[in-house]
This record gives C-alpha cells, structure tokens and sequence, in this order.
C-alpha cells in the first residue's frame, strides 16, 4: 500500500512500512528555473518524509540535490532523439520497479514521454508541470509538446498557462491544478545583503555613486527585450542613470553585438552596460532603484519580477502573461505596452521619478505581497497536496 501520509506529516504514518518514493525528470541539472524548482520540491518531499529522486543527465547542480537528501539518477533524459527516448522508458520502466517509485513527475518535454511510456507499463501515477508556451507551429510539434498535458494531474505555473493550455490543448479544467511558482525568501531577503556583498558587486560593475541603478536581468535574447529597453532609455533622454543588462549571451554572440550597436548609436555607452551573468542575485536587487522586465513574448511566470519585489524594489513589467498575476499597478510597480518604447520610457520615468516615503511604502508592499502570494513554501505545500491527492487516487 501506497504510504500517502507519509508526504503530509512523518509523524502520522502509524503501522505503515514504507514512506511514499517520487521520481522527478528533468533533461539536465543545469542552472535555470526547472532544475531549482525541482530542487525545492526534492527537499520538501524528503523534508515530508518521503524519498526524493531526480533523473537527468547531470549538471553543476546536482551536488545540490545530494545536499538536501534526495538521489540522482544519471540517464540521457537531455536527447530528444526518438529511439533515445524509447530507450529511456525501459531504463526508467526498470527503475520504476528497483527503486518501488509511486509518482513519477514529469517538468520537461522529452523526458516526459520517456516517463509517460514508463508510467503506462508500470501503472505508476504521473503528473506534469507545464513551465511555458513551446512553439507549436505544426502538428508535429503540437504533438511532441501534448505530453505536458497527459499527467493524472498538470500543474499551471500561473493562470495565463492554465489558460494556454485549455485554448490550445483542451486539457479539461478538472486536471489543472494552479501553482505559481515560488521565491526563496531565505535567499532574496534584504535583512541578509551585507555591505561587503554590495561593494564587491558595485566595484565589480563599476556603478558610479550618486545615480539611480535600473536593472533589466535576463539571458540575451531577442524576446527578452533588451532593444525596446535600450531605446527606453535613449526615449527617456538621462544621463544621470546606470542601467545593466545582466545575462549572459549563451552563444548568441550576433545578438550580443546588435544590442552593443544599439547602444552605441544612441550614445549610450556611459549609461547602459552588458555585465553577463550574475551569481548574486539577491545583492544585484538590492544596488538598484528600479528593476524592469522587458519581455516582448508573455512570460509563463516571470522569475525576475518576483524575486526583485522580494527584495523590496519596484519594478517595471509588460502587460501580458505572468506578470498580470504578480505586479499590482502603482503599488508594487508598473506594466508597459509589451514592445512598446513610449509605454516603457513612461513606466520607467515613473519609478524614477518616486519620493522617498512613496518608495518605502512600495517597497514594503512589495514584500508582503510576495511573501502572502508566491513564496517557495506555498509553492511546495501545495504541490505535496498535488502529490497527496494522486497517490490517493492509487489506494
């Protein structure tokens, strides 16, 4: 018998033997939103009394996993060739039976049919989470993304997903279960920004004293918008500014240049600079008066504009997607035109132009907000429940 208890409270499982096993699958354990969502929800199943493992292909972050209880699987989850994948549900089929998993969870799409195959053979509960859009430009393509709809039960990580996924797939609304994700408020939390985090980072960017930082943090691509904000700037006309593009280019070396010419022709070379990626988030946050997220495509979440009201500071969003769900207009920040220029230059100059005591009392809304609505703990409880409520299904 399934020990459902088991991932509610350690302390109820009464005459039961055996703690309920789940098995998270991932492609890689590489830095990004999956892999430390994954990382969260492995340490609350173990935290709950269960037993966490994860299957990937490796990663730099798989010490973390270890660091918290839960076991690492090495399989190349990562291939989205067909017989690869084949191959992978008899690998996980056979692990399925080895290690007596009682929930797979699926969070990407090539090891999600891998595991959808596997869950078929062994009668073993599976569920997704359906972390963004995909393309789907052709059936083909609709198809190989449909398994992200295929779990007993689908987690949306807002509702503009949960929505995308009953316009485009039909997925019954009986399914979906709605999970924002959550913020590490351990992590992004002011109180624990000490003053040599913020000289090491300062002096690293050569920010410059007495002007207002403005952030635009993301990988350097296109949809993120780093040439609408660019042409903000220029539109806003300010040279008393440090703005940062922080995200590394991951190979887009053309992209990279374009936004360097961008830069360049408005004559802002002294004004905006390309820092690449950063491993201090949290003090990043905190060296800046305004924190913009320039998406010109809907963010299935929005990481960033989270995180950054956790840290107290404004910020600065387009009106589509997950940040509909997770900026209050004028309390907590602003939402511009997506691609728009004259939109964000306005929003912008909004946050710039706050009195001290209207920045304060944003910035503690700004906090409690995150805090009620999207922290990491809300975010693992109620995926447990998600948990709970299949495994029962199976009793």
């Amino acid at each position: 018998m399934i020990d459902t208890t088991k991932l509610k409270d350690p302390q109820t499982s009464g005459h039961q033997s055996r703690m309920a096993t789940v098995l998270q699958v991932l492609p890689a354990m590489v830095t990004g939103g999956v892999e430390r969502g994954t990382i969260e929800m492995a340490q609350a199943i173990v935290e709950a009394g269960g037993r966490a493992l994860v299957a990937s292909s490796g990663g730099a972050m798989v010490h973390e996993l270890t660091r918290v209880g839960a076991e690492h699987i090495e399989l190349p989850l990562d291939s989205k060739n067909f017989f690869v994948m084949r191959k992978n549900a008899s690998r996980l089929t056979k692990i399925i039976h080895q290690e007596s998993v009682d929930l797979i969870h699926a969070r990407s799409r090539a090891p999600a049919w891998s595991a959808y195959w596997a869950s078929k053979r062994t009668n073993v509960p599976f569920i997704t989470t359906f972390h963004g859009t995909y393309g789907a430009g052709n059936p083909l393509k609709r198809w190989y993304n449909s398994v992200m709809t295929k779990g007993d039960r689908v987690i949306a990580i807002s509702s503009f997903i949960a929505g995308h996924m009953r316009q485009i797939y039909g997925v019954r609304r009986e399914v979906i279960r709605l999970i924002h994700r959550g913020v590490d408020l351990f992590r992004f939390d002011p109180e624990k920004i000490t003053a040599e985090r913020l000289v090491k980072l300062t002096t690293q960017w050569n920010i410059p004293d007495g002007v207002a930082v403005i952030a635009l943090p993301g990988r350097l691509t296109r949809w993120k918008g780093q040439l609408v904000f660019i042409d903000a700037i220029a539109k806003l006309g300010r040279r008393d500014i440090c703005c940062l593009l922080i995200g590394s280019d991951q190979g887009r070396v053309d992209y990279r240049r374009e936004l360097e010419r961008r830069i360049k022709q408005h004559n802002l070379e002294g004004v905006i600079t390309i820092v690449d990626e950063c491993n201090d988030m949290p003090t990043a946050y905190m060296l800046t008066d305004l924190v913009v997220s320039a998406s010109t495509d809907p963010e299935a979440f929005g990481r960033v504009v989270c995180e950054a009201q956790a840290m107290g500071r404004p910020v600065v969003a387009t009106d589509h997607g997950g940040a509909r769900e997770t900026v209050i207009e004028d309390e907590t920040g602003w939402l511009c035109k997506p691609g728009d220029v004259d939109s964000m230059a306005r929003a912008i100059g909004k946050g710039l132009a706050l009195s001290t005591g209207k920045r304060e009392a944003m910035a503690k809304r700004a906090k409690d907000h995150i805090r009620k609505d999207f922290s990491k703990e809300a975010m693992c409880a109620k995926t447990l429940e998600v948990y709970n409520e299949v495994l029962s299904l199976d009793t």
